[in-house]
């Protein structure tokens, strides 16, 4: 026993694999993964398609990208052999981020503060026009995702049932604002156009609550796959309903949608009406001012998401959803109504995800279908589970890390410098999207926060191991 153990001290020490790995299995393991590479990125990355003066398409061929992409291949598996091998002690490359253990009373005011100075620091720092984009692109973009996602996490993180059409309700926010400022209210109360977008709000959120609801009484008895299927489909129910029915959604053409206004004051005018900056003098341009308003409006709109869910996980209701996660025929067995238990899953989360609906028709200025595909439900459930399920601040860091990377991506231009002036590191987004979730998914797969509070207790609340909470079955 001690020989055995001694042998494998010894063989773990110095960066080297155990004594059971032979090094040239490695290298060939590792050389057959770059031919794989290589074989994989022949079509797709090797060559580029490229009209010429003839107007012909030519084949631009980038030898540079396919022998880095083959180098990282090879390197990439060489040390994963090397370091993470089932028989090699794990070594912890990086501390735990379960912030609830440490500053937990300083940590969200200190992110409020940054939330609310963020306009005037991208003001300090990049002028009006700098600010612009930073404020909107990145702010206001990233909040968006963070209320769709945290309205997920209800239906995910807290009931444990897997909704693959979240988008759906997204869109029926987007369209019932649409249809209801673009049409209904220029034809029957004109006057009150200015007022469009306070007025759609919340028809908007409970009309997808509605849709919610009708989603959760056929899938009653449908878990897991069955559950992500069925909610799949409906997702894309909804996207070919608003292509087809033209009469009232105008097809891929898409809506026109009024801006919005500062509590009835527009922001800028050709025709001639009082203006904001007419009765405030405010220093700036009006497209500063409008995106400035627009990051606050969504940023009041995500603090109610959190707000209204911290509160309703102490409810009985977040107990409820809570119980039905970790065991269904328990939590029948203890009395709960898992009926209304998993509707007002649905109808909160269809709600929350009908207001960012609404903001983003009103944001855009125009809607369409193809704003409301099958990837943007993807994109919002990866952010929920990298960030931890039920975890409202590990899901705000994730989409964060997501959507603020996506958005860097297109500011990457230096890039053009090394592959060419007709590289674009957007096109890669997805590719490095889905690296990076395997690699999140084997150093954290719980997530970025991967501790978890009880919602009541009595004294001191301490967190747990999110490994003890269970991730729901549909």
């Amino acid at each position: 026993m001690s020989r055995k153990s001694s042998t494998m001290s010894a063989g773990s020490q110095g960066g080297l694999p155990p004594a059971s790995i032979s090094m040239p299995e490695i290298l060939k393991d590792a050389a057959l993964w770059a031919l794989v590479a290589l074989g994989l990125s022949f079509p797709m990355l090797a060559f580029r398609t490229e009209r010429n003066l003839a107007l012909e398409t030519a084949l631009e061929p980038r030898a540079l990208l396919v022998a880095i992409t083959v180098a990282a291949a090879f390197f990439g598996r060489l040390l994963w052999r090397l370091y993470a091998h089932p028989s090699r002690p794990k070594r912890v490359l990086f501390p735990p981020l379960d912030l609830a253990d440490h500053h937990k009373a300083l940590a969200p005011r200190a992110g409020i503060v940054l939330l609310v100075l963020f306009p005037i620091i991208a003001l300090l720092l990049t002028g009006q026009g700098g600010a612009i984009k930073w404020i909107d692109n990145f702010g206001v973009q990233i909040l968006i995702y963070v209320m769709l996602a945290w309205g997920l996490n209800i239906v995910v993180g807290l009931a444990g049932l897997l909704d693959l059409g979240y988008v759906a309700f997204y869109a029926v926010g987007a369209y019932t604002y649409a249809i209801i400022a673009a049409y209904v209210i220029p034809a029957t109360v004109p006057v009150l156009g200015p007022w469009a977008f306070w007025i759609c709000l919340p028809l908007a959120g409970l009309l997808a609550a509605f849709w919610g609801m009708l989603l959760g009484f056929p899938v009653l008895r449908l878990r897991g796959d069955y559950l992500a299927i069925v909610t799949l489909a409906f997702g894309e129910i909804i996207r070919i309903v608003l292509i087809n029915w033209v009469a009232l959604t105008n097809g891929n053409a898409g809506i026109q949608t009024p801006r919005i206004t500062f509590f009835g004051l527009p922001f800028t005018s050709r025709s001639g009406e009082t203006t904001l900056a007419d009765i405030i003098p405010l220093p700036g341009t009006p497209a500063v001012h409008r995106s400035i308003f627009l990051y606050y409006v969504i940023l009041a709109l995500a603090l109610l998401v959190a707000v209204v869910t911290q509160r309703m996980r102490r409810l009985p209701i977040g107990r409820a959803w809570e119980a039905l996660r970790e065991d269904e025929i328990a939590c029948r067995s203890l009395g709960i109504n898992t009926v209304n238990t998993k509707l007002t899953a649905f109808a909160m989360g269809a709600l929350f995800g009908g207001l960012a609906g609404a903001f983003f028709g009103a944001r855009q200025g125009f809607v369409n279908p193809r704003s409301f595909e099958f990837m943007e439900s993807a994109t919002i459930l990866a952010i929920v589970v990298l960030g931890g399920m039920g975890s409202l601040f590990g899901v705000a860091v994730a989409a964060i890390v997501i959507i603020g990377g996506i958005e860097l991506l297109r500011e990457l231009d230096w890039l053009k410098s090394i592959f060419g002036p007709s590289f674009d590191p957007a096109q890669y987004r997805m590719l490095i999207f889905g690296f990076a979730m395997v690699l999140m998914m084997a150093w954290r797969p719980r997530g970025l926060i991967a501790s978890r509070e009880p919602s009541i207790s009595l004294g001191e609340t301490k967190s747990i191991s999110g490994a003890h909470v269970q991730e729901g079955h549909g």
